[in-house]
């Protein structure tokens, strides 16, 4: 990796007694005295800021990670991370799915539609440049369209200098420092191999973020560039990506006590946000998703019960969904339980008493924790209003188009630079992509139930009636107008659609469609949201930059920056933990495992094969020298969060010993709080993975590809 090293002047310095905590930037690797700790290779071939290291061994995957493991472009991931591809993929005649998926040759790999993989190149600390643009005399909304705006032109210009790279700028500590990545960008991605979900899913939602686990959460991908190495969209004269490192896979996995490390592009965490903002998830946003997406799952898991092709459909934004709301309940219950608002609560009282402490700091900071208290009480106060105006457009479908599509109508009549990012022109076709993505998956009945939903919701709260276009389509009207929206309109046609992305709003506005109607008129409503947004958003931003200040004079330190989506490290061991009293969970589960809790009745579904294999002893390569079984999931103290899934997890030396999937149910609030005693990642081990690939499904030629004999 040809990075060029930046320091963030004092943000970043460590104390040996928290090392296991922190997400941190690629940056500070050679900080960490990671041999110290455990590590097996030189600190330079882990990572090297000249030169060629691990690190570019790693790629981000959409919204997960991944690695490659030949020198050919094959990328190990999540079942979960590849699940939109396969369920894309899928039909009642190919039920990728149920049944899983094998390319034997480069040309029977399936074209992951809407993916994309990106590989750190480089990045430079650009603060001073970005927030060159922020004035004394600007409101919040106009201090955050500044900063978005230069964000942009640095990215636009990066991208010009690097032809057919990617460029984004991270705001690593919010509202006050700024990071520039530069990525290759490589938009041909097509799936290699699957397991079935009944080995990729193994537990369904019932295990999801627990342990022990016994799921084989990980799938095959590939990444193809054009025949000169630049990137290209699909084409069957693409050849395999050959990046820079690749990572030799360890068949011989890990046992307990051994020493891990991670690489990954973990999502967003909220350490450093006040305990205001922690009762806010507590009291009010929290509760809300676990009441909404649970209503919305069983509306669709009642919808495709008697039919396989509307579960299909259903199947990948159910499952996304189901996610979220067990995660949303684990944090819950660890607000709760640890107390973390009253924790944190504490410690604010005691920076409180440091700033009142003394003049020059009371006349900086003293109404510091009142002004963050004041924004979090407002958005309480406005939160059934936004919420579900949010949710009207999101959880009916066929709504979301007719935005998407309006939105881009208002937008694209902009100059580029002050579009919103989807419109933008290095971003559109992407939009585009997702959004007929998206229609595929449309099953009108149950979108109808969506948007009705929505509007009973919206008829209980008050300021729902102040907004025109709600008048008369709220309480007893709604059933009405439901039927008679979708039966007005043609946004379940890909020709209308791609037609609509077009034209202008005034050429929208003359259509009779009922749906492009009706988010005209509800257009107006969602732009003031957006304005209200962007204000909150300049006010958040300006004080919580303010509050690290404080933090690192009080604190006498600094601090490793939240979690933005960009390549971090982190390390642990493999260890159990004890969740509750008398009760120790071993961080190792084995294929026994999986053969006791199969009952043969979904989510606890365990193919033929596999239970064959079993009662032979026939494990090949792949047994535990203790346990005397193939190892399935891998358990460890390292700190992730949404983003590591897909995560390669490293031995002492560098190799790949399992795939990061989850957090036990109690470490769920690590995007608040991170603890020793509970935060725990979860994994499948390698053993299994290869020895699913190759003894139980055939697949012994990607074995090959990877080396592993």
């Amino acid at each position: 990796m040809h990075a060029r090293l930046f320091t963030l002047v004092v943000l970043f310095v460590f104390s040996p007694s928290m090392a296991e905590e922190g997400m941190y930037p690629i940056s500070d690797i050679a900080r960490l005295n990671l041999q110290a700790k455990g590590l097996q290779m030189a600190p330079n071939d882990l990572y090297n800021p000249n030169g060629i290291s691990l690190i570019d061994g790693i790629c981000k995957v959409n919204g997960c990670t991944g690695s490659f493991v030949s020198p050919k472009g094959l990328v190990i991931t999540n079942h979960h991370c590849a699940y939109r591809a396969i369920q894309s993929a899928s039909s009642e005649q190919n039920d990728y799915l149920k049944d899983g998926f094998q390319a034997k040759a480069y040309g029977e790999e399936i074209p992951a539609k809407g993916y994309t993989i990106r590989i750190t190149e480089s990045y430079k600390d650009i603060s001073a440049d970005v927030l060159s643009v922020v004035k004394p005399d600007m409101d919040f909304s106009a201090r955050t369209k500044a900063i978005t705006k230069r964000r942009k032109e640095l990215e636009q210009a990066a991208e010009k200098a690097n032809a057919g790279k990617r460029a984004e700028v991270a705001e690593m500590f919010t509202g006050k420092t700024y990071v520039l990545f530069v990525y290759t960008y490589v938009k041909d991605v097509r799936l290699v191999f699957a397991p079935p979900s009944s080995v990729g899913a193994f537990g369904g939602d019932i295990d999801n973020w627990e342990w022990p686990r016994h799921t084989g959460d990980f799938s095959f991908m590939r990444a193809y560039v054009a025949p000169d190495g630049s990137t290209a969209d699909y084409s069957e004269k693409n050849v395999p990506y050959e990046p820079k490192r690749f990572i030799q896979v360890a068949r011989q996995g890990v046992s307990e006590g051994d020493f891990v490390f991670l690489l990954g592009y973990p999502g967003r965490t909220a350490r450093h946000k006040t305990a205001s903002f922690l009762r806010y998830e507590e009291n009010v946003r929290l509760p809300y998703v676990v009441d909404l997406y649970q209503w919305q799952i069983n509306t669709m898991l009642a919808d495709g019960k008697s039919d396989r092709s509307i579960a299909l459909k259903h199947s990948n934004r159910s499952k996304g969904l189901a996610n979220v709301e067990k995660r949303a309940r684990g944090k819950l219950k660890g607000l709760k339980q640890k107390q973390l608002v009253a924790e944190r609560a504490a410690s604010e009282a005691k920076l409180q008493a440091y700033i009142e402490g003394d003049e020059n700091r009371r006349a900086k900071y003293g109404s510091l924790m009142s002004d963050l208290d004041k924004v979090y009480a407002d958005m309480t106060a406005k939160a059934p209003y936004e919420f579900n105006m949010s949710n009207l457009r999101s959880a009916c479908r066929t709504l979301s188009f007719a935005f998407t599509i309006y939105d881009a109508a208002v937008e694209r009549q902009k100059p580029d630079l002050e579009r919103e990012s989807p419109y933008m022109d290095r971003n559109f076709d992407q939009t585009k992509s997702r959004l007929m993505l998206g229609l595929k998956d449309l099953h009108v009945p149950t979108d109808k139930k969506m948007l009705a939903h929505m509007l009973e919701r919206l008829t209980a709260v008050p300021d729902a009636k102040n907004v025109p276009a709600l008048t008369d389509v709220l309480g007893d009207k709604a059933p009405a107008f439901v039927e008679s929206t979708f039966a007005g309109t043609k946004l379940t046609d890909a020709d209308f659609i791609e037609a609509c992305l077009t034209r202008t709003p005034d050429e929208l506005n003359a259509t009779d469609d009922t749906f492009l109607k009706f988010i005209a008129a509800l257009y107006p409503t969602y732009l003031e949201l957006r304005e209200s947004g962007k204000a909150r958003e300049g006010e958040l931003s300006q004080l919580y930059g303010s509050l690290i200040e404080a933090k690192m004079e009080f604190l006498k330190t600094n601090f490793v920056p939240d979690a933005n989506a960009t390549l971090r490290l982190t390390y642990g061991n493999i260890k159990g933990y004890s969740p509750a009293d008398a009760i120790y969970k071993y961080p190792i589960t084995t294929l026994k495992g999986v053969i006791e809790k199969t009952t043969g009745e979904d989510p606890f579904i365990t193919p033929a094969r596999i239970q064959e294999l079993y009662k032979k002893r026939d494990f090949g390569n792949f047994v535990h020298p203790t346990l005397g079984e193939v190892p399935v999931g891998i358990l460890y103290d390292t700190d992730t969060t949404g983003g590591n899934s897909g995560s390669p997890i490293f031995n002492a030396r560098g190799e790949l010993v399992g795939v990061n999937f989850d957090r036990a149910f109690e470490a769920t609030i690590n995007d608040f709080a991170w603890n020793k005693s509970y935060s725990r990642s979860l994994g499948v081990d390698v053993r299994y993975a290869l020895w699913i690939t190759g003894k139980v499904f055939g697949a012994n030629h990607l074995l090959k590809e990877m080396g592993v004999n």
